[in-house]
């Protein structure tokens, strides 16, 4: 990979942040964006604004065969077997809750089992327990190992004929931690169940192929993945989808409206209602071609790179605590950490001082650091435009760090 010619495509990263050349290290929370994608949603502003489906001006088809195109590079990126399986939403966020509220409402009853992990964020927790508490049915954890990780055996143990949902993060926006996701679907199917994932961390690292991991949903969000912010991907077995009601009500999403009652298009626009991100969605399709263009196992590789490279470094830091897997091929471009008495907000703090960029919080996964018995942690996460210079200044910056609250206290 040519690091240097992909980091010149990102404008943001050729700056200074009190006096420091930028080192941006919170990709987890949102990724940067290249040229590609701030020029295709400013020539669709520029050239050829319009909505799309309902007009049969010269714009209006533009705009059309612009975001259609659009589903049909999401399709590709993740290998769904029709556009009809691809919908788009707001982000990760609004997919969760509508399958909960569309296929979970209506498959979930009293007593089934629902079952996730203490890794979850909240967007693929609290869903769930509202659902849970609606049907009266049951919310299960699948327990971690000690390293942050999920053991097959414990899955086995966990999900019974009894369970009806199965919903996990492919990666960890904490730990870094990449699940067995095809393992766990075939787990559930054998069960009688469906299972949920949540790609939000995945989508923009590792290839994804929801066929050959036989999930049933799947969500994402582009702009954790060089996209634009406010569009997100739901993915659906279009079996599943077809029997599914829609959660948002009124127009585009119509078939046929009567006084008492209407009738929903097909697929995948039933889902779709109002006026959709065309703009956002456009904007995908430009993150996904820049992504493919470079190659998903490359970005991949070079994330392990960076991270085994970083778990090197870090773990010189004396009083640094590093949580999840310490092998860089079971996880992701991540690394969350504590410093002894040290407030992980401290931390960032002194850390943007040096233009430097980390993340600083529970990270909207408060059961997992319960869990961690922390209640905050700091996190330096990587994308395809970092570089070991940059990890390097990460660790300097922690040095001075330590040093200066050594000299406070």
């Amino acid at each position: 990979m040519d690091i240097k010619g992909i980091r010149e495509l990102f404008p943001i990263l050729n700056q200074e942040v009190n006096g420091h050349p930028l080192v941006y290290l919170d990709s987890a929370a949102t990724s940067q964006k290249p040229v590609q994608v701030i020029e295709a949603v400013e020539q669709y502003y520029r050239k050829y604004n319009s909505n799309v489906h309902r007009g049969v001006h010269t714009l209006g088809t533009l705009a059309t065969d612009q975001y259609e195109g659009a589903r049909e590079k999401v399709r590709r990126f993740i290998n769904a077997s029709s556009m009809e399986e691809i919908i788009f939403t707001r982000g990760t966020t609004t997919s969760m809750n509508t399958i909960a509220q569309s296929f979970g409402r209506e498959n979930v009853g009293e007593g089934d089992e629902i079952v996730i992990t203490y890794m979850e964020h909240h967007s693929n927790l609290i869903p769930w327990q509202q659902l849970a508490k609606q049907k009266g049915a049951v919310l299960k954890y699948v327990p971690l190992q000690e390293d942050g990780t999920i053991s097959l055996d414990d899955v086995r143990k966990t999900i019974t004929p009894q369970t009806k949902l199965v919903a996990m993060a492919y990666v960890s926006n904490v730990l870094g931690t990449i699940n067995p996701i095809k393992e766990v679907a075939k787990i559930t199917h054998e069960n009688g169940g469906y299972l949920v994932v949540d790609a939000a961390q995945g989508a923009p690292h590792v290839r994804v192929d929801v066929q050959d991991l036989d999930c049933d949903f799947l969500a994402f969000s582009g702009h954790k993945m060089c996209g634009p912010t406010g569009i997100g991907v739901m993915y659906g077995k279009k079996h599943l989808l077809e029997k599914m009601e829609p959660v948002e009500f009124g127009g585009e999403m119509i078939d046929f409206v009567d006084l008492y009652d209407s009738t929903w298009k097909e697929l995948p626009w039933k889902f779709e209602g109002g006026t959709p991100i065309i703009a956002g969605a456009i904007g995908l399709g430009a993150a996904i071609d820049f992504l493919e263009e470079i190659g998903m196992d490359q970005i991949t590789a070079y994330e392990h790179h960076l991270a085994a490279y970083a778990l090197e470094k870090m773990s010189e830091i004396e009083g640094l605590s590093i949580y999840g897997p310490r092998k860089s091929e079971d996880r992701a471009g991540l690394v969350t950490f504590n410093i002894q008495d040290v407030h992980p907000h401290d931390v960032a703090t002194v850390l943007d001082a040096e233009g430097i960029a980390v993340r600083a919080g529970h990270h909207c996964a408060q059961p997992l650091m319960k869990w961690l018995n922390v209640s905050a942690t700091a996190r330096a996460s990587f994308y395809l435009y970092n570089t070991e210079e940059d990890i390097d200044k990460l660790v300097q910056g922690l040095a001075k760090t330590k040093e200066y609250f050594s000299d406070v206290f």
